[in-house]
């Protein structure tokens, strides 16, 4: 079966269309649908517990005091503190029972026999087993008792501060935001349990699992369970044959002239590119570090090997976890991005042989812009989380306090003004490209693959602090998982795509095909897959099989990535070809989409174990492979095909990175497959067999069997760290050994531009 470009591309414009009218709709249901926030909370006596205005405060200090990366609330944020949807509602279901238990036997609930507790739980659950029809949120008494008691317990933890947790003292600055705060998570909790009107089950889904307050897996997840599981073996089956029906040819450097090394000239823009990547590589460095700190927090939550004891140095309070989580997350994002810019920008003299006038001044600006982004950003999240920015100005120069998006606004307009600017320069390099192919072509993709990452990314200004929490994490989603499942996928494709015409083993018209096609299936599955993230968060029901469905669907592509890979890992195992390092990252990026993304993603995004399984240790063993698996190894390849052109032959030495690639690698298996990911099913087992709070408490983290894994991640976090190091020191290494740009480049100084630009 051979598809026409032409065919593949109005076929795009359809999906496209189609997301739009699926995700515009979605968006309308997300504000009608989300869980209300009442004007009063009262109790029996009329009595206003708490106001729909201070729950918004609430919602602001949550986010201001950056409790996201401590904790997570509705499952989503960090896995080091508690999640404050599931605490709060284990908290009140405590406190009511003790609450009856006083009442009517003058005893605390653990100190009654099995029968009177069975019959104070019964009166608790039938409390909480309720709906709401609009106005007031009417309390019992019992819940009036909780209600206060929560409150109590978040001044003293996240006030007060809380070490056996890991919090430090004043991470909430006043009694009054603690007190908000505790308002704000009982909202969560109360949504919970609350079924919506006319509904058999809450606004969550019966999310989280507290078999005290009714909550448990509802008879869909079962059911879209099973039926993902049917689309699983179907969509495999589909993923193989359109692999093998579809005539795209493979990459082969038989019978070719593959251009060696030393055959390309540099030009100055490509020596401006490159200076993406020491700037890109100390982003990386202090990512790692961070990462070993995290870690260890898990084990000596108020230091790190008893430097706080020995020394008196407080680490909790210089460094705390929600800060250090934050940082590590924005710095494993920018450093790939940076990457990807830096070699967005290196290619298209590749491919063209043109130089634009200036344009290396201008990448060398654009270099500078996110320069002062980074270091901006990066201090803001710190003044803002300490309380150094007042007012308003906190979630616009300091941290807006939402997991992947904590910078504030107005660095996050500087992320998108650069991926502008880089789509502006991007244009100028492929002008001679762009000009002559159509808009289904190459270099128009890798535009359209840029142009999505920046589209999106505007998707995080549609909400401020007091946006109601379930709004908000519809478009936060908008974001990370378009980002990562659409957008980044887009990019790899078209990036991979681009480096082998720039290798001469595809030709163009070849790879615009294959770049479309699996561009088609990436945006057919995975926009709308970002809808298993809606199952638990207080968006409507109809999610659940819309999830269950598209994300079983993102395997299709991943199986396409990975035939990719191994067609590529075959045109790059002979030793006469010149880049076999590069491709090895490449490979490798692909072999871990399909891991990270596929394997661990489609297992738990089944609905019955997500219910069970959102935001536990699984998720970060997915969380890793995914995003440092496929596009960390894909932005270390470029880099590493990058340095290879820009060295001369006779002194390239790739040992180092060869070493890196290793430690990466095997520290990345270590790490997620003897540590991470059976600390998960752990908690899934405790999850299951317990309630999802206890999951996710302190006290199942301090068993000494999870105590010993986290211990046994040593050695895989070290390997990442060493190679990481190694990478680092390369770099230095390489800096005094750079071949000397091109001072008046033509089409005839690059060995691959003649032929591409004839290619139509």
């Amino acid at each position: 079966m051979e598809l026409q470009r032409k065919t593949i591309a109005k076929a795009i414009v359809v999906v496209f269309v189609f997301n739009l009218v699926v995700m515009g709709a979605g968006a309308w249901f997300a504000y009608q649908e989300a869980p209300p926030i009442p004007d009063e909370v009262v109790g029996p006596d009329g009595d206003v517990v708490v106001s729909g205005d201070v729950i918004r405060e609430g919602k602001t200090v949550f986010q201001k005091d950056g409790l996201m990366n401590h904790g997570s609330i509705l499952g989503n944020g960090a896995y080091y503190g508690a999640d404050y949807t599931a605490d709060a509602l284990d908290l009140k279901v405590q406190f009511m029972r003790n609450y009856y238990a006083q009442e009517r036997y003058g005893d605390p609930y653990d100190q009654l026999d099995s029968a009177d507790q069975a019959a104070v739980a019964d009166v608790v659950k039938s409390d909480l087993d309720d709906s709401y029809e609009g106005g007031a949120i009417r309390y019992t008494a019992a819940e009036v008792y909780a209600h206060e008691q929560v409150r109590q317990e978040y001044v003293e933890r996240y006030h007060e501060g809380d070490h056996e947790r890991g919090v430090p003292a004043n991470m909430i600055d006043s009694e009054e935001e603690a007190r908000a705060f505790a308002d704000f998570a009982m909202w969560t909790a109360w949504f919970s349990h609350t079924d919506r009107p006319d509904g058999t089950h809450s606004y969550t889904n019966d999310w989280p699992y507290q078999p005290g307050a009714g909550n448990d897996a509802t008879a869909a997840s079962m059911t879209w369970s099973v039926i993902a599981m049917v689309l699983l073996v179907a969509g495999a089956g589909l993923g193989i044959w359109l692999y093998k029906s579809v005539e795209l040819p493979e990459p082969s450097a038989e019978d070719i002239t593959v251009p060696e090394p030393g055959d390309v000239s540099v030009f100055p823009s490509q020596r401006a590119a490159l200076r993406f990547v020491p700037v890109a590589a100390g982003l990386f460095l202090a990512q790692v570090l961070l990462g070993g700190l995290l870690a260890h927090f898990y084990i000596e939550r108020a230091g790190f090997f008893g430097i706080e004891s020995i020394f008196g140095v407080p680490i909790l309070q210089l460094l705390p976890f929600a800060i250090a989580k934050t940082w590590h997350i924005d710095l494993g994002i920018l450093w790939i991005a940076a990457t990807w810019l830096g070699a967005g920008l290196f290619l298209p003299p590749l491919l063209t042989g043109y130089e634009p006038p200036k344009q290396s001044t201008y990448i060398d600006v654009l270099l500078g812009a996110i320069v002062v982004v980074v270091v901006g950003g990066l201090s803001g999240i710190w003044l803002g989380a300490n309380g150094y920015i007042d007012g308003s100005l906190w979630w616009i120069l300091g941290n807006e306090g939402l997991e992947y998006l904590e910078v504030g606004k107005l660095w996050q307009f500087g992320i998108l003004a650069g991926f502008l600017i880089w789509a502006g320069l991007a244009v100028r390099g492929l002008k001679p490209l762009l000009d002559k192919e159509p808009p289904y072509g190459l270099a128009h993709m890798i535009l359209y693959a840029g142009g999505s990452i920046a589209l999106l990314f505007t998707a995080g200004f549609l909400f401020t602090p007091e946006t109601n929490i379930a709004v908000t994490e519809f478009w936060r989603w908008w974001v990370v998982h378009m980002w990562v499942e659409g957008a980044f996928e887009f990019f790899i494709v078209a990036i991979v795509g681009l480096t082998l015409v720039s290798m001469n083993l595809l030709s163009r018209r070849s790879a615009e095909k294959a770049v479309m096609l699996q561009a088609l299936l990436v945006m057919g599955t995975g926009i709308i897959g970002v809808s298993h993230h809606y199952w638990w968060v207080g968006m409507p029901d109809m999610w659940v099989p819309i999830g269950s469905v598209f994300s079983t669907l993102e395997l299709i592509p991943l199986v396409f990535i990975l035939y990719e890979a191994l067609g590529q890992y075959r045109a790059m195992s002979g030793e006469s070809f010149p880049y076999r390092l590069p491709f090895m990252f490449i490979v490798a990026s692909g072999v871990w989409n399909f891991v990270g993304a596929g394997v661990l993603g489609f297992f738990i995004n089944l609905p019955l174990i997500n219910y069970y399984e959102h935001g536990t240790y699984l998720t970060v063993g997915h969380a890793h492979a995914a995003m440092f698996g496929a596009f960390g190894f894909l932005a270390l390849g470029m880099v590493t095909y990058m340095l290879q052109l820009s060295i001369d032959a006779e002194r390239w030495d790739g040992s180092w990175l060869h070493a890196a690639f290793w430690c990466w690698n095997v520290g990345l298996v270590l790490m997620v497959f003897v540590s991470v990911l059976p600390v998960g099913f752990l908690q899934l087992e405790t999850a299951f067999t317990g309630s999802y709070a206890a999951a996710r408490s302190v006290a199942f983290y301090d068993q000494p069997l999870i105590q010993t894994l986290f211990w046994a991640r040593l050695p895989g976090d070290s390997l990442i760290i060493l190679g990481t190091v190694i990478y680092a020191a390369d770099l230095v290494r390489k800096r005094f050994v750079l071949r000397q740009s091109a001072d008046d480049p033509s089409v005839e100084d690059m060995a691959v531009a003649e032929g591409i630009l004839g290619d139509d």
